[in-house]
């Protein structure tokens, strides 16, 4: 059988029954997190929401993040919740949805030094290994898959750290950065020039009732956008992979919501 496609249009009809579900899920948990939730209209119809941050006094690393496009919209079935994630409630996100089927997380690593020299640069703030080690990733997942996109920097501590929580590295994704002319996008590295970005993927528990296997290819050859934006096709591998599961993105933004993902991060 097919495996059906997650991204809707609002000129589609009906949500078959099992999307469906999942929606009366989302619209479970946007009221179980109670008043720090915002819904919006779109054109569509109303969207699940945004998590606003909490005041800046009493919540001290939230960056509060006034919308710089009146005219966007989230999509209509996606769980944008813009926070801090050193200082989100994990816990009670883990309450609400009791397991995530897939979690993916692209840190925003610290480099050894604070002024990146050789052209390195970084166009975000970054964060300690010991802040995204304190992450409670254990908490949200007690079974299935996370996806973590690693630099090569960092990339024995990434492995060590998801060890640490309790997965096992079963494969990586590396995705061959293009640009519009479909030639290879290079950028400066300390010794040889980057053009690629890899992904690695751990297992925990149970495999997702819905997983299957072998659908998707470990490479990826696909354009690069803005600043840490990473390609369409590794969200639609991962619908694939475990199609209709429960989805969440950490140190997600804006450009890179979906419908039926939770997607975290203060760049939303």
């Amino acid at each position: 059988a097919p495996v059906p496609r997650r991204a809707m249009s609002h000129a589609e009809q009906d949500l078959d029954e099992e999307i469906l579900a999942l929606y009366e899920q989302f619209v479970e948990l946007r009221e179980k997190l109670g008043d720090k939730y915002e819904a919006k209209e779109s054109d569509g119809g109303t969207v699940l929401g945004t998590l606003l941050s909490i005041d800046p006094e009493k919540q001290g690393h939230t960056v509060g993040m006034e919308d710089d496009d009146d005219d966007w919209q989230a999509p209509e079935h996606s769980v944008p919740v813009r926070a801090d994630v050193r200082d989100f409630n994990f816990q009670k996100l883990a309450s609400a949805v009791e397991n995530f089927d897939v979690i993916m997380m692209d840190p925003p690593w610290q480099l050894a030094s604070a002024n990146p020299t050789r052209g390195v640069a970084i166009g975000y703030n970054y964060l300690t290994d010991r802040e995204i080690e304190s992450l409670p990733i254990p908490d949200l997942q007690k079974n299935g898959f996370l996806f973590v996109w690693v630099i090569n920097a960092k990339f024995e501590f990434a492995i060590n750290l998801m060890e640490q929580w309790g997965y096992k590295i079963v494969d990586n994704i590396d995705w061959i950065k293009l640009t519009v002319n479909r030639r290879l996008a290079k950028s400066h590295g300390y010794y040889l020039q980057h053009a690629k970005e890899m992904c690695l993927v751990g297992k925990k528990g149970e495999d997702p009732e819905t997983l299957q296997s072998g659908v998707c290819s470990d490479v990826i050859f696909a354009e690069r956008r803005g600043q840490s934006q990473k390609p369409d096709e590794v969200y639609e591998y991962i619908e694939e992979l475990v199609p209709n599961g429960k989805y969440l993105e950490i140190f997600a933004r804006r450009n890179n919501l979906r419908n039926f993902w939770v997607s975290i991060g203060n760049e939303i």
